[in-house]
C-alpha cells in the first residue's frame, strides 16, 4: 500500500473531507433509530399529536440528510479513485514502454496487460470502497454497540461478547486471502497470453484446424483461473454465513431476553425495536468490514504486481561519457569482440517481477568484431536463431553486451541517452506491428513529416501505388494488425515508416521477405539513390537482398564464420556459397 499513497497523499485533504461526510452521515444514520424509540417510549404514551408529528419530521429530516450526505461523499469517493487510477495506469503504462529488453522478457507482455487492466480495476476499487465502506462499516459497528449500552447494558452485552468473536474471524480470514488472490493474478497472466496468442494467431488455427486443441488449450487455464478464483473467493466469503450465523443467534437473544425485561418493565417496547435495528446495522458494518478486507486483500497483491513494474529499477543506466569504453578503431558503427547471453530459465511470473532464477544463460552471440563506415552497408545473413536479431538488439541498446563494446558514431552505446540514440534509427524489425489507424499515422508515426515526406517515403517503399489506388488515398484505415492488408503491403508501409524521418542509420530486419523480387530489387534501388547517406544494416534470408552491399557477415550459432564482400565469401565461406547456391540454383 505504500506505493499508492504515493498517487493518494495529493488528494488527502479531499479524502479528508469525503470521510468526513460519510462519518456525518454514519452519525445521522445511527441516530434515527434512536429517536424511534424516544418516539415510541416517550412521546406516543402522552397521546399528543403535535409532538409525534415533530419527532417524526425530525426522522424523515435526518433519513434525507443521511441520503444527501451519503451520495455526496460517494460522488467524491468515486471522483478521487478515478482520478488517482487514470494516473497508476498512466505511469504504469510509460514504465512499461520504458523496460529494457530484458525486464520485458521477465515480466511478459501478458502479465502486463494483466497488470493494466485487471490488477488496476482491483484498485480502483479499494480506493473507492476505503473512502465509504472503510468509514461506514467500523463506525455502524462501534456507534451501534456504544448506543445499545447507553438503552440497554443487559442486551447489549451480547453485542459486546459476539462482535470480538466476529472482527477477529474477518481478519484472520482476511490474511489468508492476499496469497490466494496474488495466485489468482498470475492464473490471468497464464490466460491473457493464451487468448493473445490466438487472436494474433487465428489464421494458423485456423489453417491447422486447431480449434478444438486451443479450445482445449484455452479450457485448461480458464478452468485452473476460476478453480484459483474460486477458492479465494470462498476462502473470503467464509466469515459471511458464520457472522450472520452469530448476529442471528444474538437477534434471537435479544428478542427472548427483551421480551421478558418488557413483561417484568424492566425495559420499554421501543428499547427492543431499536435494538433490533442496530443488529442489522452492526450486521451491515461487519460485513462491510468483510468487503473492506476482501477488497484489501486484491488490492494489495494487485498494488503489489504494479509496483513491480512502474518502480522496477533502471538496469540499463545511461553512463557519463568520460566512463565510457574509448573507441580506436574507424568505423561509424562498431562492434568490438561482443559477446552476448540471454537469460536462461522459466519466465518470472510472480508479483515482484524479479529477473529469472539461476545463474544460467543461453549463449547467443559469441566475440562479433566488426565495422561500419557512415553511409556505408553491411548484410547479415545466416540460419535461425544464429544471433541476427540480437545485434540489432544490442546496437539500440534494448540490451547491454557481455563481453565488448558497441560503438555509434564513436561513443559507447551506453554513454548515449536512449532517446536520442534511437532518433538515429530507422527499423523495421520481424513481425513489426501495423496499428489500427490511418496509412498515414502508421507511417509518420507522430513525427514532423510533411505530405511530400510521407508520399517519397511510400513511393521509395514501393508502396505508393497501391496506397493511392484508394479512394482516400493514405487517410485510408488499416485494420487491427493490418489485417486488411497483405503480407507485402503490410511490409511495404513498414519500410515506409523507417524511411519516412530520413534516418541516418537504417535497419531492415528480414524486411523484404514477403517481397517477389522485383518489387524488392525496386525497393534497394530506391535506397541507394534517395539514402545513399544512410548507414545500412540489412538482415536478410535472400543473398539477393544483400549481395551488392559493402560487407555481409556469416552468423552460425552466434559466431561469425565470414565476413567480406559477396564475391570474396563464395570464394571463402562454404555456408554462403551454399545458401547462394541452394537460391540461385548456381550448383557448381
Amino acid at each position: 500500500m505504500r506505493y499508492l499513497w504515493k498517487y493518494l497523499k495529493a488528494w488527502r485533504l479531499k479524502i479528508m473531507l469525503g470521510m468526513g461526510l460519510k462519518l456525518s452521515a454514519t452519525l445521522l444514520e445511527l441516530l434515527i433509530p434512536y429517536v424511534m424509540e424516544h418516539l415510541l417510549d416517550h412521546v406516543v404514551p402522552r397521546g399528543e399529536t403535535a409532538p409525534v408529528l415533530l419527532w417524526g419530521g425530525a426522522m424523515i429530516l435526518l433519513a434525507c440528510c443521511v441520503r444527501f450526505v451519503n451520495v455526496t461523499a460517494n460522488r467524491m469517493a468515486v471522483l478521487i479513485a478515478k482520478e488517482n487510477i487514470l494516473r497508476i495506469r498512466r505511469d504504469l503504462f510509460h514504465a512499461s514502454l520504458n523496460l529494457s529488453g530484458g525486464q520485458m522478457d521477465t515480466v511478459g507482455l501478458p502479465s502486463l496487460i494483466s497488470r493494466m487492466t485487471s490488477d488496476t480495476y482491483n484498485v480502483q476499487n479499494f480506493i473507492r470502497a476505503v473512502q465509504t465502506l472503510g468509514i461506514r462499516a467500523p463506525i455502524m459497528l462501534v456507534g451501534g454497540i456504544a448506543i445499545t449500552l447507553t438503552m440497554d447494558t443487559g442486551l447489549a452485552m451480547i453485542l459486546c461478547i459476539m462482535a470480538p468473536i466476529m472482527i477477529a474471524l474477518v481478519v484472520f480470514v482476511s490474511s489468508k486471502g492476499i496469497p490466494l488472490y496474488d495466485r489468482v493474478q498470475q492464473g490471468m497472466d497464464s490466460l491473457v497470453r493464451i487468448m493473445r496468442e490466438n487472436i494474433t494467431g487465428i489464421r494458423v488455427v485456423k489453417a491447422l484446424s486447431k480449434e478444438p486443441y486451443e479450445m482445449r488449450r484455452f479450457g485448461g487455464a480458464n478452468s485452473e483461473t476460476a478453480r484459483r478464483d474460486i477458492k479465494a473467493s470462498v476462502t473470503m466469503a467464509l466469515p459471511g454465513p458464520i457472522v450472520t450465523l452469530f448476529l442471528n443467534i444474538g437477534l434471537t437473544l435479544v428478542v427472548l431476553i427483551g421480551a421478558r425485561r418488557v413483561n417484568d418493565g424492566a425495559t420499554q417496547p421501543g428499547v427492543i425495536l431499536a435494538f433490533l435495528t442496530y443488529f442489522n446495522m452492526i450486521l451491515m458494518g461487519v460485513m462491510g468490514l468483510n468487503r473492506v478486507f476482501m477488497m484489501l486483500s486484491k488490492a494489495n497483491a494487485s498494488a503489489a504486481r504494479i509496483a513491480a513494474v512502474a518502480e522496477m529499477p533502471e538496469d540499463l543506466p545511461v553512463l557519463p561519457e568520460a566512463e565510457g569504453a574509448v573507441c580506436d578503431r574507424e568505423g561509424y558503427l562498431v562492434f568490438d569482440h561482443v559477446s552476448f547471453s540471454y537469460p536462461a530459465g522459466e519466465r518470472a511470473e510472480k508479483a515482484d517481477a524479479k529477473a529469472f532464477a539461476g545463474g544460467a544463460r543461453q549463449r547467443c552471440l559469441k566475440d562479433i568484431d566488426f565495422s561500419v563506415r557512415r553511409g556505408g552497408s553491411l548484410g547479415i545473413i545466416g540460419a535461425t536463431g544464429s544471433g541476427k536479431t540480437t545485434i540489432i538488439n544490442l546496437l539500440m541498446r534494448f540490451y547491454d553486451a557481455d563481453e565488448g563494446h558497441v560503438f555509434v558514431d564513436g561513443r559507447d552505446v551506453r554513454t548515449w541517452d536512449p532517446d536520442e540514440l534511437r532518433r538515429r534509427f530507422g527499423a523495421v524489425f520481424q513481425n513489426d506491428a501495423i496499428f489500427a489507424d490511418t496509412i498515414r499515422e502508421n507511417v509518420t508515426f507522430g513525427r514532423d513529416v510533411d505530405e511530400a515526406g510521407l508520399r517519397q517515403a511510400l513511393e521509395d517503399a514501393q508502396a505508393a501505388d497501391f496506397v493511392y489506388g484508394y479512394g482516400d488515398g493514405a487517410d485510408h484505415e488499416a485494420a487491427i494488425h493490418g489485417g486488411n492488408f497483405s503480407g507485402g503491403q503490410k511490409q511495404r508501409l513498414l519500410i515506409a515508416r523507417a524511411l519516412a524521418d530520413r534516418p541516418s542509420i537504417l535497419i531492415l530486419d528480414d524486411a523484404s521477405s514477403a517481397l517477389d523480387y522485383r518489387t524488392d530489387a525496386e525497393l534497394r534501388r530506391a535506397i541507394r539513390e534517395h539514402h545513399a547517406d544512410a548507414t545500412l544494416i540489412v538482415i536478410a534470408q535472400r543473398v539477393s537482398s544483400i549481395m551488392g552491399l559493402d560487407e555481409i557477415i556469416v552468423l552460425d550459432e552466434g559466431e561469425m564464420i565470414g565476413r567480406g564482400t559477396h564475391e570474396k565469401l563464395l570464394r571463402t565461406c562454404p555456408v554462403y556459397r551454399e545458401i547462394r547456391d541452394t537460391q540461385m540454383g548456381e550448383v557448381e
